[in-house]
């Protein structure tokens, strides 16, 4: 095992000795659980941080979650979770699955087609995540 392997083991264990002593529920818990746990953010909330409160003249939240989508997609929307949460987000905030398409699309000359694909796929899944809901 090399030192670094050691060190992350070590890092995982100690993170999760501390997940167990704040809540002992934790103790089986999995990082793909996290998504469960973050409830998306309230639309005057992301205003609030992300939008134009702090900075009238700024851009929206909307327009800022576009930019995260598209850097995102270009980096080949490498962590599933925190891709879809800003999708989610992106909804939250007045955005509609076609103009988060039309985001994704964009960055085809930049991200290439495997890149912008698996992106799709993401935000198609939270689309059907929304589905259901209403079902």
């Amino acid at each position: 095992m090399s030192d670094f392997s050691k060190v992350w083991e070590d890092m995982l264990a100690q993170g999760q000795k501390m997940a167990e002593a704040f809540n002992p529920a934790l103790e089986s818990f999995q990082a793909s659980d996290f998504a469960k746990m973050w409830p998306t953010v309230p639309k005057d909330v992301m205003e609030m941080f992300w939008g134009n409160a702090f900075n009238k003249d700024g851009l929206d939240a909307k327009t800022r979650l576009f930019a995260v989508i598209a850097g995102l997609t270009v980096q080949g929307a490498p962590v599933e979770s925190a891709f879809k949460a800003t999708i989610r987000h992106a909804l939250e905030a007045g955005a509609t699955p076609r103009e988060i398409g039309e985001v994704i699309m964009t960055m085809t000359m930049l991200a290439g087609l495997p890149a912008v694909t698996r992106a799709m796929e993401f935000a198609q899944a939270v689309s059907a995540e929304g589905n259901e809901d209403k079902a």
